[in-house]
């Protein structure tokens, strides 16, 4: 099924593009998409900050301007409404740049060394956005002849077992040894699926192991590397976030500096 941002982007999956070996396997949870600022004639407030207007050119993209620029002047946007341009780059890339900087860099990775991969590879709207879309968005509609929005809400449960079978097959195929999993969610969902561990979520494993240990497992048959880390939200103090995990995540950091 096509689900539609608003002017009418469709809803991409963003999947690994380089399928040659891997030396890590990054495993996220849902996938991002491009924010647009809205600003309409006269007024100096915008009308949207940020605006979930396209599918993000390639998983875990970088938020780089000139792409987002030329991503954003193809949306079919009517010139009565205003303006469409990109959002303040903190709205566009942030966790892939925390994910370079923060995780790979450290662990002495660069992005040519990853594999990465989303619990779902879709883009899906959190509440503030859906709030907008009901809110303003939709009023527009009628009288502008604009598309619905059809993507939904972010939801609670991101894979199913069918969808672990398929990162299983991601995982195998990147040969990668080592798998990073980025927040609680990978672990509830993925992990705890696939393989006989005895930790449920982040904190659980920060207390068995400590934050940044490396331990291993088995998946399918096969041994890796599991490294748990906090979601970059909480590693890049990204709006909402925990201290205590940007503060273990510092205290990783340092100690793997170079």
């Amino acid at each position: 099924m096509e689900y539609y941002y608003p002017f009418g982007e469709t809803v991409k999956p963003l999947v690994q593009q380089d399928r040659n070996p891997k030396k890590v396997f990054v495993l996220g949870v849902y996938a991002s998409a491009v924010h647009a600022r809205w600003m309409k004639p006269g007024q100096k407030r915008p009308v949207c900050t940020a605006m979930a207007v396209a599918s993000e050119p390639h998983i875990f993209w970088d938020g780089n301007l000139e792409e987002a620029k030329e991503i954003i002047s193809r949306i079919n946007f009517p010139k009565e409404l205003g303006t469409l341009e990109p959002a303040d780059p903190k709205f566009n890339g942030p966790s892939a740049k925390v994910l370079d900087e923060h995780i790979l860099a450290p662990l002495g990775f660069t992005r040519k060394d990853a594999w990465l991969c989303d619990l779902l590879p879709e883009t899906r709207l959190n509440d503030n956005q859906w709030n907008f879309i009901k809110k303003t968005y939709d009023g527009y509609r009628a009288q502008y002849g604009l598309n619905e929005v059809t993507i939904p809400k972010r939801p609670s449960k991101f894979c199913d077992g069918e969808r672990c079978k398929e990162i299983i097959a991601e995982i195998e195929e990147s040969k990668a040894e080592m798998l990073v999993l980025l927040g609680d969610i990978p672990i509830k969902q993925f992990l705890n699926a696939v393989a006989d561990i005895d930790y449920k979520s982040l904190l659980d494993y920060k207390k068995l192991y400590g934050y940044g240990k490396v331990t291993e497992t088995v998946i399918n048959g096969k041994g890796y590397k599991i490294l748990p880390l906090a979601h970059p939200r909480q590693i890049g103090g990204l709006g909402s976030h925990s201290s205590e995990w940007y503060d273990a995540h510092q205290e990783w950091e340092n100690r793997n500096a170079v």
